[in-house]
């Protein structure tokens, strides 16, 4: 199991801090894990998820539109 930091998951998808953060809020985004007392990690295979849901959602749109 690997952990990303901000830096990696804002690479991984294109999605800035504050709407990152936003969307975890909304529940919409996989939460983040608290690593120490200033810092926290997202879990890696749950990101990669959402970005595979992500993907499924646009298919699924394409093949009913």
């Amino acid at each position: 199991m690997r952990i990303l930091r901000i830096k990696e998951v804002i690479e991984k998808t294109s999605i800035g801090r504050t709407k990152l953060y936003e969307m975890m809020d909304a529940g919409d985004f996989p939460r983040s894990i608290k690593l120490g007392a200033r810092s926290v990690g997202w879990v890696e295979t749950e990101v990669d998820g959402w970005i595979k849901s992500r993907i499924m959602e646009r298919d699924q749109i394409r093949c009913t539109g």
